[in-house]
């Protein structure tokens, strides 16, 4: 099962602790072409602003980033936030990406709008922006086929005509906004719980074939961590839990720091349990038990691809996570990398 299944990577742009987020971003653009060498189908980066820990504020200009610096993989969005931009905008984005590096683009799309009222009204939106998503979404897709009527006269250039695959990432309603609109469908949870099982099988069955996708597509996004050992792929998932601690209990999502200085720092008890909360539920062991663990996740979510979406603060330890998943993936490139 894990052989028919494609495997993709999305980075955020995660600042390390003393580094700032100009070596953030090069590093993005490092990883992109490591995991296209080791046979990875697609390369995504996300939008994110006004966090501290992150540099992945303007998903479009780091996408052309990536796709000047590779030239097979696919390079795309997880996602552009719709809510923010005007889809003009968007699409004029995207058809600039789709001329430069044809049949290479992604157009990823969610539905957030910023985390705090202080981004959110820097952005010029509301709390209840993402109401009018669908409406959005579906002006967006008519600048690229033609068919957008609210604008007469005005045409999306250079995207009017071109054809770049738009992925909604989503759950709940936006999963019934994909399956009508006939959109492959993004789910952030690759453990397969309740809820994201139940939102994929909604998908399914009220998908509407459309000129971008025939039949539904499913990615499955989350964290795979790979190593040696047990014990050496719990200490990638480290840096990341601690982040999420410190940010819900500081209201600061700081830098990933090194595991050995977290495991040694002091932890309120709050903080402790966010922490230990934030260590489980993610794929991780070495390669046989996480090839296990990935042909169950599969079988329960009938994902169609895997989205990796792991963060840590040891480079090279990420680097040899994603060469072992490849591995596991039995991925074009990635035997030649081993050696």
């Amino acid at each position: 099962m894990i052989a028919a299944t494609r495997f993709s990577v999305l980075d955020r742009s995660r600042t390390r602790a003393g580094q700032d987020g100009a070596a953030a971003l090069r590093d993005t653009v490092a990883l992109a072409r490591e995991v296209e060498a080791l046979g990875y189908h697609r390369f995504w980066v996300s939008e994110h602003h006004g966090v501290p820990g992150v540099a992945g504020s303007a998903p479009t200009v780091l996408a052309a980033a990536v796709a000047a610096a590779t030239s097979a993989i696919r390079v795309g969005t997880g996602g552009v936030m719709l809510p923010n931009h005007r889809p003009l905008v968007v699409a004029e984005q995207f058809g600039v990406l789709e001329a430069l590096f044809p049949g290479r683009i992604d157009m990823g799309l969610g539905r957030s709008v910023g985390f705090t009222d202080g981004v959110r009204r820097a952005l010029g939106v509301g709390a209840d922006e993402a109401d009018g998503f669908a409406g959005a979404l579906t002006e967006l897709l008519g600048w690229f086929t033609g068919g957008q009527r609210a604008y007469p006269g005005v045409r999306a250039r250079p995207a009017e005509g071109l054809r770049v695959p738009p992925f909604l990432l989503a759950t709940g309603e936006g999963a019934g906004i994909a399956a009508r609109l006939g959109l492959p469908l993004v789910v952030g949870d690759l453990r397969g719980r309740a809820k994201a099982v139940a939102a994929i099988e909604r998908y399914r069955a009220e998908f509407r074939p459309s000129a971008w996708a025939k039949e539904p597509y499913v990615v499955v996004a989350g964290t795979v961590a790979v190593a040696a050992d047990e014990r050496a792929a719990a200490r990638l998932l480290v840096p990341e839990a601690w982040a999420m601690a410190y940010a819900r209990t500081r209201g600061d999502f700081p830098p990933l720091e090194p595991a050995e200085r977290i495991e040694a720092a002091p932890m309120s008890g709050r903080q402790r349990e966010l922490y230990e909360a934030g260590l489980r539920g993610h794929v991780h062991g070495a390669e046989e038990r996480v090839a296990e663990q990935l042909e169950r996740a599969i079988a329960e979510t009938g994902a169609d691809e895997v989205l990796v979406t792991t963060s840590t603060y040891d480079r090279a330890a990420l680097l040899d996570s994603h060469r072992r998943l490849a591995r596991v993936a039995g991925l074009t490139g990635a035997a030649g990398a081993a050696a």
